[in-house]
């Protein structure tokens, strides 16, 4: 789950100076991933590995190279910034638990979905110990990657408890209860409620609506993904078909082939043309 925060330094002259990652950030909100990456990296080399803008280039860079369904190298990308923020930091740092959680998710992409649980699990328990909203945040960040672990390994019972409790301690209307409410969605279609599910989704699909676009983003095509599942489980194919055929080709074009929400637009497609 990425989020930043703009807070730059003061310049000499008493004037708010940019900083080093605005235009990376800039670029990984517009959606421009692979020249985000490579703002970030650009960043991430020319800062000293004890300064607090190294970690954070990296982080930006994983995130960047996440989001071109690039999982593996993000996974990567990630154990180096952990290295470097753990240094200056600390482990317990709300900027290092991010960081972690941030790499959890990637572990869900690869499919290594226990290991993800583990250390969602860990990330949670330390981060709700934390003060101040950020530790909070990331707290609530953490569950969101143990429900998405959970749902992967079907346990969808205990996605849907973890989830509407989250969802009760975190009621902003940001994207943090966007997706926590499509992990709602996911485990009640996983129970075979997808009346439930449906409404979950279309909840969710109201929410997104609301956010400005550079939260809508990370999440293209998730909703769709919800809906069609719940469509398809109420034997809607046709109105599944349209809305997992509009799921794929939004990813397609915002991450590309390989990102794991584009592969399972096309699974859905495939399991719903092989229904009909």
């Amino acid at each position: 789950m990425g989020f930043f925060r703009r807070r730059g330094r003061q310049s000499d002259a008493g004037r708010p100076a940019t900083p080093p990652l605005s235009r990376a950030v800039a670029l990984y909100e517009a959606g421009r991933y692979a020249e985000a990456e490579a703002e970030a990296r650009t960043v991430a080399r020319s800062r000293p590995r004890d300064e607090q803008y190294a970690p954070l280039a990296l982080g930006i860079a994983a995130l960047a190279t996440g989001a071109q369904g690039r999982h593996a190298d993000a996974l990567a990308t990630y154990d180096e910034a952990l290295t470097a923020a753990g240094g200056v930091f600390g482990a317990g740092h709300w900027q290092t638990l991010k960081l972690r959680s941030d790499r959890a998710q990637q572990l869900t992409a690869l499919g290594r979905h226990a290991e993800c649980e583990a250390e969602s699990r860990e990330i949670a328990r330390t981060a709700a110990r934390g003060s101040g909203p950020e530790a909070q945040v990331v707290a609530a960040a953490a569950r969101n990657a143990l429900v998405f672990a959970l749902n992967a390994q079907e346990r969808h019972p205990e996605a849907e408890v973890l989830a509407r409790h989250a969802l009760a301690d975190h009621r902003a209307p940001d994207r943090l209860s966007l997706v926590l409410r499509l992990g709602l969605a996911r485990s009640l279609n996983g129970q075979a409620r997808h009346e439930q599910a449906l409404a979950e989704a279309e909840r969710a699909g109201e929410l997104r609506r609301s956010l400005p676009e550079e939260e809508r983003r990370p999440e293209t095509g998730a909703v769709e993904l919800a809906v069609a599942t719940a469509l398809l489980g109420s034997r809607r194919a046709g109105e599944a078909r349209l809305q997992a055929a509009a799921a794929h080709e939004a990813c397609l074009a915002s991450f590309g082939p390989d990102h794991r929400r584009t592969l399972e637009a096309r699974t859905l497609l495939a399991r719903i043309d092989g229904s009909t």
